[in-house]
């Protein structure tokens, strides 16, 4: 089999491995039943007095309350807090986040919306007593503005205890940015009175979510290449999370933060205790008929005390290195977090992270020379195959000697058909006096497979391609298809010319391959599906791929007629 045909089905291989990982595993929901049941919610229509603490990042507000009816909150309303990256809406209504927008990163013409699929009943960071299956508290809670980055929400909450007795608490919600960080804080204080013996509803406290799903807005059904992940850090290692649309799955198990990400964007949360050992993954259709979830759950241990104090710290933000990176050193973010390894929910290439991260360097190496990422792209395609050409030399040389030694090969396995130890050591003699290595065709192979994967997860996850113009008017994003704006009548798809300019390429470059393979492969019919149908079959698989991966494939592809034409030559002058 010749070079460009196993690059064919090698690549091919990569995208239907991906594939695999982003079909859909089927789980079914759980359900509980409480133990102990919400009594209700007091119609405290005043508002309480709260403390007030100077110290940053702890919690303002006490025990004590005292009516005030000048303060009183009953209407739902609205509180903006705007920062140097981020825009969040809360409201008081059960003190629960329904915007967050990315200031800094477009969506069309709009900016990139973290909070998506609200509605009046499922909003982001809502709290329900008990488990997930329970109703999120829905009621309007009492506010308290602390300053321009902090805002706290606070409500008297009943329960009914097992024994049939009630008990009184104030549940506290605290949000705190910063004005240059994607992290914010949020502290639940659970404060009851001389009669609360804490919260245990089916052996959960209470559980907390991350908002219903997460921007930008895409094709759920259509699109191969943007898709929702699950994740946990265990501290460890990564686990990672494929649900199908419309299904849900529990995780028990300790983790030190857990999420969900997209291509370029990423939810993560972590909690500061390790009380949390329960979360649900869920893709159900319960905001949009049309657009399912992505959300998490995180359900708390029972409380046994009188008064808890849970802290969370969550990232809302773009999924690159340089925004993740600076929670595992306590210097570099104002909030003092250190080893909280958010940069672990980053995809990568495994084992060949370390050449995805030479290859990465030496992309950006381009573009600080030339600011566009789609000559960056060119650029680096060409340094590769400057590199790698002797590989290839040596792999059609290879093939120039099996091509000598076939016809003596095939007499030694008529004459010794019957003698496979005497057929192997005379093919071992022959092979040494040839010159000749069977492993050295192969060996260029193995070398570039890891060049192969680890170009593969840069070009199709890295963020600076995202809105990141090459050609105006053809290719505007490098992170999506490259558009002419013609749709193609009865399938509905977007024309794309780069794949097309892919598969000519291709298969002029099987007919230049051809001149140089044994007779007896170019004639052989299943040989001649491989040259013909595979890259037929690889243009159907990375036809809506990102503009940016097709166009280093193409360019590779063009890159390699070149050199197969030098090669060729090489190989004539060695004939003669």
């Amino acid at each position: 089999m010749e070079k460009n045909t196993i690059i064919a089905v090698v690549l091919s291989c990569i995208v239907v491995i991906v594939s695999i990982f982003i079909q859909y595993t089927f789980f079914q929901p759980t359900e509980q039943i409480a133990q102990t049941e919400v009594l209700s919610i007091e119609e405290n229509n005043v508002n309480e007095q709260t403390s007030v603490n100077s110290v940053d990042n702890e919690i303002l507000f006490s025990s004590s309350i005292e009516p005030s009816e000048e303060q009183e909150l009953i209407e739902e309303q609205t509180f903006v807090i705007k920062t140097d990256l981020v825009e969040a809406v809360l409201t008081n209504k059960g003190g629960d986040l329904i915007s967050y927008k990315l200031l800094n990163h477009k969506d069309g013409e709009d900016v990139v919306q973290m909070a998506y699929n609200i509605t009046s009943e499922k909003r982001g960071f809502s709290i329900a007593l008990g488990k997930k299956t329970n109703k999120p508290i829905d009621e309007i809670f009492n506010v308290k503005k602390i300053n321009e980055n902090t805002i706290g929400f606070y409500k008297k909450l009943s329960i009914k205890n097992t024994d049939g007795s009630t008990s009184d608490f104030t549940l506290i919600k605290q949000y705190t940015f910063n004005p240059d960080e994607y992290v914010f804080k949020l502290d639940i204080i659970i404060d009851g009175n001389e009669n609360f013996y804490g919260m245990n509803f089916n052996n959960a406290g209470y559980t907390i979510c991350s908002a219903p799903q997460m921007g930008p807005r895409y094709d759920q059904k259509r699109s191969k290449y943007e898709n929702r992940t699950f994740m946990s850090f265990s501290g460890e290692k990564k686990k990672k999370q494929m649900l199908g649309l419309g299904q849900t799955r529990e995780i028990n198990k300790d983790f030190t933060w857990t999420g969900v990400g997209g291509k370029y964007f990423t939810v993560l949360v972590s909690p500061v205790n390790n009380d949390f050992s329960i979360v649900n993954y869920s893709t159900l259709y319960d905001s949009d008929p049309e657009y399912a979830n992505a959300q998490v759950f995180l359900t708390r241990n029972p409380i046994s005390s009188q008064k808890s104090q849970d802290s969370f710290y969550v990232y809302m933000g773009p999924r690159t290195e340089s925004s993740l990176k600076i929670y595992n050193n306590q210097k570099d973010n104002k909030f003092g977090l250190s080893n909280m390894r958010f940069n672990e929910s980053l995809e990568s290439s495994g084992l060949w992270g370390w050449l995805e991260f030479v290859l990465k360097s030496i992309l950006e190496m381009f573009y600080k020379i030339v600011p566009n990422w789609g000559v960056a792209i060119i650029l680096m395609t060409i340094l590769l195959k400057i590199v790698l050409f002797p590989l290839s030399k040596k792999q059609s040389l290879s093939g120039l000697k099996m091509q000598e030694v076939q016809p003596k090969i095939q007499e030694l396995q008529e004459k010794y058909k019957n003698q496979p130890q005497k057929l192997n050591a005379e093919m071992a003699a022959l092979y040494k006096e040839k010159g000749y290595n069977p492993a050295s065709g192969c060996l260029p192979i193995f070398i570039q497979f890891p060049v192969l994967i680890a170009m593969y997860n840069l070009f199709n996850n890295y963020f600076e391609f995202r809105g990141a113009m090459f050609i105006p008017g053809w290719i505007p994003d490098l992170s999506m298809g490259d558009n002419v704006g013609i749709i193609i009548p009865v399938i509905n798809q977007e024309l794309h010319i780069l794949p097309i300019i892919y598969l000519i390429s291709q298969f002029i470059s099987t007919k230049i391959m051809q001149d140089t393979s044994p007779t007896q492969q170019t004639s052989n019919p299943s040989m001649k599906y491989m040259f013909y149908a595979m890259p037929l079959i690889f243009f159907f698989v990375i036809y809506n791929s990102p503009s940016g991966l097709i166009l280093y494939w193409t360019l590779s592809n063009l890159l390699q007629l070149v050199q197969q034409i030098i090669i060729n030559k090489i190989v004539k002058e060695k004939q003669k």
